[in-house]
């Protein structure tokens, strides 16, 4: 499946538009790592347990979006925005959307 952030595919033509995908992960974040990203932060640095926190949700969100892709007869999906946003008591959730389309 070839996933891309462009609309178009160099060298590869649309056949067909098969509708909006969207995958969505809501991932809950644990006192410890946001104690410990406290420490970094306050010292400076980056925070290795938010980042491998972010690129898991990142993942899942692509997969489900892919998987749903797949089901509607699709071998690309273009078009794709990846969004995170907290949410409260340390919830963190990815939401990746695109086109699936059907590419010769």
């Amino acid at each position: 499946m070839i996933v891309t952030t462009t609309h178009t595919i160099e060298g590869k033509e649309i056949e067909a538009y098969l509708g909006i995908v969207a995958g969505e992960v809501i991932l809950g974040a644990n006192v410890v790592r946001d104690f410990l990203a406290s420490i970094t932060d306050m010292i400076g640095g980056r925070s290795g347990t938010y980042e491998s926190k972010l690129a898991e949700g990142r993942e899942l969100a692509i997969r489900e979006m892919v998987n749903k892709a797949a089901k509607l007869g699709a071998n690309a999906v273009i078009g794709i925005d990846l969004d995170f946003e907290t949410l409260r008591d340390g919830m963190m959730m990815c939401i990746a959307t695109g086109t699936a389309v059907k590419v010769k």
